[in-house]
């Protein structure tokens, strides 16, 4: 993901373990244990304690002040929300598990990193099954219009944030700065620019209608509000 998600809760408090940070009510072990058991099989793949680990380490770094254990949280929170309404919750709950495990600031291949964590550690389960979860993962790049009901669902649940209240949206704006304190104001505004206005050409932001019926019009107004405030202060997209 690259930008703004669900701030719905940002009083969440915060706790410092063995150098990483983790939020209080983070998203358990058991939960993903229990996901993992239905779909891994262990061997050849390590068990789920160990995966739910790395992923908990990860998602706890320091400087993860907006893609951390939160958005985790809130993406399985819309996630319990549309559930009936996807073709394969399983390989949906596991993609966004996985989705921003790697996060490096500045790069461009995040999602492919993390997919390729989850290929590394799902030989346990069904080719088919490594490669739906892959293709979801991807799709959270943003990149380009998706197709198929639940990689429509994936999306509108990674950027189902835009649909808050302009407070909180921008309160999920002003973790993002933090999360990418180590680039420039020039660089950092300048592609938020870019990523938004794409997304505001889009005949739809939503994909889904249950997301579209719901959060369109704020999602539509939050977009204008932040690229005609980046515009005033000199950060606009190219038009070519």
């Amino acid at each position: 993901m690259n930008s703004f998600d669900d701030a719905g809760h940002a009083g969440s408090a915060s706790v410092s373990t063995g150098g990483y940070s983790i939020c209080a009510d983070a998203p358990g072990p058991e939960r993903f244990d229990a996901l993992w058991r239905r779909c891994v099989v262990t061997p050849p793949s390590p068990d789920g304690d160990a995966v739910y680990n790395d992923l908990h380490r990860l998602y706890g770094a320091p400087y993860r002040r907006f893609h951390n254990l939160n958005h985790i949280r809130d993406c399985l929170r819309r996630f319990d929300e549309v559930a009936p309404l996807l073709v394969d919750r399983d390989s949906v709950e596991l993609a966004l598990w996985f989705h921003d495990a790697v996060y490096d600031i500045g790069v461009s291949d995040n999602e492919r990193r993390s997919a390729e964590m989850f290929l590394a550690l799902s030989a346990g389960a069904r080719f088919t099954f490594r490669h739906h979860v892959c293709g979801l993962i991807m799709a959270t790049r943003h990149a380009r219009r998706v197709h198929g009901n639940d990689r429509s669902f994936m999306v509108d649940i990674d950027l189902s944030g835009f649909g808050a209240p302009w407070e909180e949206f921008m309160r999920s704006g002003t973790r993002l700065r933090e999360e990418s304190s180590a680039l420039p104001d020039a660089q950092y505004h300048a592609g938020q620019a870019v990523f938004l206005s794409r997304l505001q050409r889009r005949p739809r932001f939503f994909f889904t209608d249950y997301f579209h019926d719901r959060y369109e019009t704020t999602a539509r107004a939050n977009l204008r509000r932040i690229l005609d405030d980046l515009a005033e202060r000199g950060y606009r997209a190219p038009t070519w």
